[in-house]
C-alpha cells in the first residue's frame, strides 16, 4: 500500500506542483471517518503521476504519531480528498535516539547518506562544514539544499516505513557544533530546519534533542593503541532509551585540531573494525552496529 508524508506545514515550492504555502490540520485532531483534504504534492504524486482511482486505499503519516490508512473520496484537477478508515499507533521509531554531526559531502553521496541513516531510524541530522570537508554552501543556497535534503529523508520515511522523519538541521562550522555547552539559551531548532517539518519539531518526541546526549561518539580511522570501543558504550546502551551523538567527518577525515576539540566536549573515539569506511558508509555501519548491540545488553 503507497504510503505518503502529509506535511501539516506544507509550503514546499517545487517545479513540479508549484505548490504555494498552506497549513493542514494534524490528522490526531481529526476522527476516524472524516473527509481530509490531500497536500499539493500527494495529490501529484498519486493521483497524477501514479494515476490512483476513487476508492483506492493508501497510507499517511504526519509525523506526529502512528499512520492512517485512507481511501480516495474525491480527485478534481487540481485537488483529491480522502476518508480516515483507520489509525495505527506504531511508530517504526528505533529503540535509541541517535543525532549525527555529518560534514557535508558532494551529490548522490550526501543523499546516501542521508536517505539509510533514516531507514536505520536516525533522530536528526546536524549538517557541518569543516577544514577538510568538500562543501560549503553560500547563505543562498542553504534553504534549497535543506529542503532538497530533508525531502529525501521524508521519501526515504515513505519507503521503509519510518513515522517519525529525521529533522535535518542546517549546516554550521564544526567549530561551533564543537564549542563547549553552556549555560546560554540554545538556538531554536525551528530555526534551523526547512520550513515543511516546523511544526513537527515542536512535538515531544523531537525534544530530547535539546538535551545533552547521553554519549558522544567520533568515528575515528582505526589507530594504534586505541580501544576499538568506549567502555561507557555498553553501559549506556543499557538505558531504557538512550540518546547517543555520532559525529562523522568527510572524505579527508577531521583535522587534529577537530579531532582535539571534539575530545575536548566529550566525544569518545570509536573505530568499527580495521577498514577505512567512506563517509556515505559510516553512518549507515554506526547505525546498524549501536542497534545490533542493543539486544546484547537489553534482550
Amino acid at each position: 500500500m503507497r504510503r505518503f508524508f502529509y506535511a501539516t506545514n506544507s509550503n514546499i515550492s517545487n517545479d513540479l506542483t508549484n505548490e504555494k504555502a498552506a497549513t493542514y490540520p494534524q490528522l490526531s485532531t481529526l476522527p476516524i471517518g472524516a473527509s481530509v483534504e490531500l497536500t499539493e504534492s500527494i495529490v501529484h504524486h498519486w493521483c497524477r503521476v501514479l494515476r490512483a482511482n476513487i476508492g483506492d486505499q493508501g497510507v499517511l503519516f504526519d509525523g506526529f504519531g502512528g499512520e492512517y490508512q485512507v481511501q480516495l473520496l474525491t480527485i478534481s484537477k487540481k485537488n483529491a480528498t480522502v476518508t480516515l478508515l483507520s489509525h495505527t499507533n506504531n511508530d517504526n521509531s528505533a529503540p535509541i535516539f541517535t543525532k549525527i554531526g555529518l560534514v557535508m559531502s558532494r551529490g548522490e553521496r550526501m543523499d546516501y547518506a542521508i536517505q539509510k541513516s533514516t531507514e536505520l531510524g536516525v533522530t536528526a541530522i546536524q549538517l557541518l562544514s569543516s577544514h577538510h570537508g568538500e562543501v560549503n554552501l553560500k547563505p543562498a543556497q542553504v534553504e534549497k539544499k535543506l529542503a532538497h535534503w530533508q525531502q529525501v529523508a521524508i521519501a526515504a520515511c515513505e519507503q521503509c516505513g519510518l513515522n517519525r522523519p529525521p529533522l535535518i538541521i542546517a549546516p554550521i562550522p564544526i567549530n561551533d557544533w564543537l564549542k563547549p555547552i553552556t549555560t546560554t539559551t540554545p538556538v531554536k531548532i525551528e530555526a534551523t530546519i526547512s520550513s515543511m517539518v516546523t511544526a513537527l519539531s515542536q512535538d515531544a518526541y523531537y525534544q530530547v534533542l535539546q538535551q545533552p546526549a547521553d554519549l558522544r561518539l567520533q568515528l575515528s580511522v582505526p589507530a594504534a593503541g586505541q580501544p576499538a570501543m568506549p567502555d561507557s558504550l555498553l553501559s549506556v546502551l543499557q538505558q531504557p532509551v538512550p540518546y547517543i551523538e555520532l559525529l562523522i567527518g568527510p572524505e579527508g577525515g577531521l583535522s587534529a585540531n577537530e579531532c582535539a576539540q571534539a575530545a575536548d566536549v566529550g566525544f569518545e573515539p570509536w573505530q568499527i573494525g580495521a577498514r577505512v569506511l567512506r563517509t556515505e558508509t559510516a553512518p549507515v555501519v554506526a547505525l546498524a552496529t549501536l542497534q545490533a548491540l542493543l539486544p546484547r545488553v537489553n534482550p
